[in-house]
């Protein structure tokens, strides 16, 4: 089943091909495809266990995600064999569900080298004024994510990805864990990205909060490793929330081939 953008001409910025994912010799992801286009948010629910991380964390090469068959496409390169910085140095970024605490480095020096800058960098204004909207004046002294609340660390995660100004950012439930003024400086400023920058946002979310600050038109739920329905965000949001995924994916009104 196919995953793909409205957009019709739009250049293809990931194609991910019949993928099958492996982790611990157990297959979590089977026969996979999607497209995504370039300057598009993309909306992808699920339950816990369905394989939404595994899929995330596969696109970017991480560790211990074997790649038992597929292939994936990035700008027109099979990037299935690439590592991850090599990843990364193509445009690919990752937003993590739990944000890890770094002890020994201070958030102003992450900034930095996300930056490409050395310890002895001052910010521009414009550096100065997204650390400001983001809300971390405060914390640049700090070790990051150490005493971080979770607002606090989606919000230097999603700030660290943006400094890095990738071509698609992967999100793994940039709401989970927050307050209502995070989740709409979070949402806004990956809206304001992708719409400044042309960038692409592939974002998880259980939560349909988020939804009110991203101009999303593409979803799909992913359940036991397989694409269901491909729908608009908020029309699965409410089938979720009202009928559960089973119910959601057995709705004889879903759309079961994708966006064609």
């Amino acid at each position: 089943m196919a995953l793909q953008s409205l957009l019709g001409e739009e250049m293809s910025l990931l194609e991910v091909k019949d993928l099958t994912v492996k982790v611990e010799d157990k297959v979590i992801l089977s026969g996979i495809s999607f497209i995504l286009k370039e300057r598009e948010s993309y909306i992808m629910f699920g339950p816990n266990g369905s394989g939404k991380t595994t899929l995330l964390n596969a696109i970017m090469g991480m560790p211990h995600y074997e790649v038992v068959s597929g292939e994936i496409i990035f700008l027109g390169e099979d990037i299935t064999d690439k590592s991850v910085d090599e990843r990364a140095r193509l445009g690919i970024s990752i937003g993590f569900q739990h944000p890890p605490e770094i002890t020994g480095i201070k958030l102003a020096d992450l900034l930095r080298l996300c930056l490409g800058k050395d310890q002895n960098y001052d910010f521009s204004e414009e550096e100065w004024q997204l650390i400001k909207a983001f809300m971390l004046t405060d914390f640049l002294d700090r070790d990051v994510n150490v005493g971080f609340s979770g607002g606090e660390r989606k919000r230097a995660e999603i700030l660290q990805m943006i400094l890095l100004k990738p071509k698609i950012l992967l999100l793994d439930e940039p709401d989970s864990g927050i307050d209502v003024e995070s989740l709409k400086l979070i949402g806004s400023e990956i809206q304001r990205d992708v719409e400044n920058t042309g960038s692409t946002a592939l974002i998880v979310t259980h939560q349909g909060g988020i939804l009110n600050y991203i101009k999303a038109k593409h979803a799909c739920v992913l359940l036991a490793g397989r694409f269901y329905c491909f729908r608009g965000p908020k029309r699965i949001y409410k089938s979720i929330e009202a009928k559960g995924y089973e119910g959601c994916v057995n709705c004889p009104d879903r759309v079961i081939e994708g966006w064609t």
